[in-house]
């Protein structure tokens, strides 16, 4: 998008924002009439939720429709408290399965009862399938809309059944090849299907599958079918029988999400649900407060720790200067090394059967980083004070990144074996323990090398 471009859209938006808020309602409907479906979802997002309404309630119902399905699953909900029963019904019957479950887990459950009483009985069943899985399940996120077809088929009956379900099914790129139990035997892309002659059976141009169990971890899932560049997997139950498909644009989307939680955990707060200027400051508090509260008991830890040692300190107060880098540069340590390991755990690079290789790694590796910065701390403290001072300084910075560097390598890796989250064991919990423990080795190797 070139700056002209972007330039315009931004006017567009604060015009349509200011005519809502005015309810000229007639300035609305003639901004938004050639807006791209992409504008009106960045539009939406900025509004509050009365203001959203009044809008989405002004878009036709194709464009409508289209916009809903952009929008994420918090926003469709508070939308849904804002439309008419009817206009809420017509738009839940045109979602697809998987999308209507999304929506659904963010609805109070007489609503949803209430929106699932109102489907046809045949998208009632899918949809009830998929929300029979776990919540955190791949089946939870497939489409159980697709053509399968049968290895004993023929190339021009394949094309025929593409065609006949070519307006519901969810994508035809990628077609599951099934036996006569829907059995997952292989699978077939269109391009091949149409580049075979008419006669030619499936099962000469299928290939071997790759699959997922319906209740395997989603973001696993996600993670598989992206890193196999596969435009779509097939889910699979436990006899191997097809339920249904994972396509690329819906693992993409659950790994975003994934990653932005990870992402707001590491930095110790809680993902946001809706876009930053559609979310309420009130939920803004509450995503933030839990994990500084949980951050300053864990600091007491150090209050603790400085009073332990406080008689060293009226000793030698020079050592009182040099604890704001000592405990910084050992959460910094502890931090890289527990990103680094968190994000090689997403990408299936290590398991936590690797924890003994990783734990030697980066020991290795925050010893380094303690020689070199101890070396240069050493030097340039001895210099500004004396040499005791300076050996103090670099060897606690040698203990401290070691020890952060460790831990921090670790720590993700204990929190996937018992099956929790590795982002929130990871930053804000290593920082609060090495600044406590930084703290003792701090001033026991004080003690010992000053002889106080």
């Amino acid at each position: 998008m070139s700056v002209d471009d972007a330039n315009t859209r931004a006017a567009t938006s604060r015009l349509i924002e200011r005519a809502v808020g005015e309810d000229d309602l007639a300035t609305v409907h003639d901004a938004i009439a050639d807006l791209d479906v992409e504008h009106i979802v960045d539009v939406l997002e900025r509004l509050d939720r009365t203001d959203r309404a009044v809008l989405y309630r002004l878009l036709p119902k194709d464009c409508a429709i289209d916009v809903f399905e952009r929008l994420d699953p918090s926003m469709q909900s508070e939308l849904v408290r804002g439309l008419r029963d009817d206009q809420v019904a017509a738009i839940f019957a045109d979602l697809e399965p998987d999308d209507r479950v999304e929506l659904l887990d963010e609805l109070p459950a007489t609503v949803a009862s209430s929106l699932m009483r109102g489907l046809p009985a045949a998208d009632r069943e899918l949809t009830a399938t998929v929300l029979g899985y776990p919540q955190r399940a791949i089946g939870r996120r497939m489409s159980p809309t697709f053509v399968s077809l049968r290895p004993d088929m023929t190339v021009e009956q394949a094309m025929a059944a593409v065609h006949r379900r070519l307006d519901d099914a969810e994508t035809v790129y990628t077609l599951p090849v099934v036996d006569d139990g829907r059995v997952l035997v292989g699978v077939v892309g269109l391009r091949a299907v149409m580049n075979a002659d008419s006669g030619t059976l499936v099962a000469e141009v299928m290939t071997e599958p790759y699959w997922a169990r319906a209740t395997d971890d989603a973001e696993e899932a996600a993670r598989r079918c992206a890193e196999l560049r596969l435009l779509a997997m097939m889910i699979v139950d436990n006899e191997k029988r097809l339920v249904g498909i994972l396509t690329v644009d819906d693992a993409l989307r659950i790994l975003e999400i994934a990653d932005s939680e990870d992402q707001a955990r590491m930095s110790g707060t809680e993902p946001l649900r809706s876009p930053y200027l559609a979310t309420p400051i009130g939920s803004l508090v509450r995503s933030r407060v839990v994990w500084l509260l949980v951050l300053a008991l864990g600091a007491t830890l150090t209050v603790q720790v400085l009073e332990v040692f406080e008689s060293t300190l009226d000793q030698v107060v020079t050592l009182a200067l040099f604890v704001p880098l000592l405990i910084g540069t050992g959460g910094n340590t502890g931090n890289q090394a527990a990103t680094t390991v968190t994000r090689a755990l997403a990408l299936d690079d290590i398991s936590p059967r690797d924890i003994a290789a990783v734990v030697a790694r980066e020991f290795r590796v925050g010893l380094s980083l303690g020689l070199l910065l101890g070396g240069v701390a050493f030097v340039l403290t001895a210099l500004v004070y004396e040499p005791s001072i300076g050996a103090v300084i670099g060897l606690t910075l040698v203990s401290v990144c070691t020890l952060a560097a460790t831990v921090g390598g670790a720590m993700p890796l204990v929190a996937r074996t018992i099956r929790a989250d590795p982002a929130v064991f990871s930053n804000p919990f290593i920082t609060t323990f090495v600044d406590a423990t930084g703290l003792v080795i701090y001033f026991l190797i004080a003690k010992a090398v000053l002889g106080i």
